[in-house]
């Protein structure tokens, strides 16, 4: 069983930057792609970014692409989503995922999630 423990959310102001990290628990041998997930107040979570653990080839939603970078240290298990630029539509509570299948998933493991807010 992988844990996956986020961390770094906040509030913060429309323009500003903000870094999540998700930390993963030590028996991750069967995980080969992390990515993150959102899910704003009444809409269905959507993927953010993925990436894979041991290439560090990055994919990325249309939407957040020139804006957020995903990485990985993976010596220390850490997964990371750097975030500049925020808009308000950002906002939305934040989701580390990690699997097996692809950068875009199906994941089989997840976070309980920090919550980003955006004001503008």
């Amino acid at each position: 069983q992988v844990q996956l423990v986020e961390s770094g959310g906040g509030l913060v102001q429309a323009g500003d930057s903000l870094r999540l990290s998700c930390t993963a628990s030590d028996r991750t041998f069967n995980i080969t792609y992390m990515g993150w997930f959102r899910q704003a107040p009444g809409k269905e979570r959507e993927f953010v970014a993925g990436l894979s653990r041991f290439v560090g080839s990055t994919v990325y939603e249309d939407s957040v692409k020139g804006r957020f970078t995903i990485s990985r240290d993976h010596a220390k298990n850490q997964l990371y989503l750097e975030m500049n630029y925020l808009k308000p539509e950002d906002t939305a509570t934040y989701y580390c995922a990690a699997g097996s299948a692809s950068p875009w998933g199906p994941y089989d493991y997840w976070g309980q999630g920090t919550q980003v807010t955006v004001s503008s």
